[in-house]
């Protein structure tokens, strides 16, 4: 399973960076003339929410809820907001050891949009953000033989304070699919930063960050809802 969403992330990053190129050269086609940008800085914000973890959370042993805030500044700038809810547990088919932990994280950044028709119903973009989380981890694992003394021992690590901090470099796409109502992809590159396993050594599951020993790239796809300024506009008249 892990093998098959590595090569579907690989599709996508290659597919985004067509669409990016093709993209970028029909809007430069249709653009005859350079129109000035009288659009006002805040031209809106949009919620959403991730359907990949919460399909994770269904049917394997870890994932997240996660909601986000995008603000649309002039079409181009996009702040946004990411915080969610990670929850794992899992047991080692060969070790025997349980592992689980359940607690929130956040990711602050921008994306930026790519195309140079900015103010499209669609959009290709590029962005940055910064994660944090705090969480405990519980550890154990059933009763083992100790080989010297042959008396059993028990392994249990209980409430374990645990954090990580770490960036993601992404690409994305945005479309509108009915009135304000929107899909869309990310693709993402996650590089740790810092991190306290504290006495657990290394913890198998990081909230908002995924399976320590997993690959570096990871994937969203979000159902959002998109309120601007025309609607507002609309519903004062």
């Amino acid at each position: 399973m892990q093998r098959t969403i590595s090569i579907s992330i690989s599709r996508l990053f290659i597919s985004l960076v067509l669409l990016v190129a093709t993209g970028g050269t029909m809007a430069q086609d249709s653009l005859k003339t350079s129109v000035p940008d009288s659009l006002k800085l805040f031209q809106g914000v949009s919620v959403g929410y991730d359907l990949v973890g919460a399909g994770m959370l269904m049917f394997s042993d870890y994932g997240h809820h996660e909601l986000f805030v995008r603000a649309n500044l002039k079409d181009k700038y996009f702040p946004v907001v990411e915080i969610g809810l990670g929850k794992a547990t899992h047991d080692d088919d060969v070790t025997g050891i349980h592992y689980d932990t359940s607690a929130p994280y956040f990711r602050l950044g921008c994306d930026f949009n790519l195309m140079r028709k900015k103010h499209s119903d669609h959009k290709v973009f590029a962005g940055v953000r910064y994660a944090f989380t705090s969480f405990k981890a519980n550890i154990s694992c059933q009763d083992f033989l100790d080989p010297v003394w042959k008396t059993p021992v028990s392994y249990n690590i209980a409430d374990e304070s645990c954090s990580q901090h770490w960036a993601e470099l992404l690409v994305g796409i945005d479309t509108k699919v009915y009135g304000p109502v929107h899909l869309g992809w990310t693709a993402r590159y996650r590089q740790r930063l810092a991190h306290n396993d504290g006495d657990a050594g290394k913890v198998w599951y990081v909230p908002g960050f995924g399976v320590s020993d997993n690959s570096q790239l990871t994937a969203t796809f979000n159902i959002s809802l998109q309120l601007d300024r025309s609607l507002w506009k609309r519903r004062s008249n």
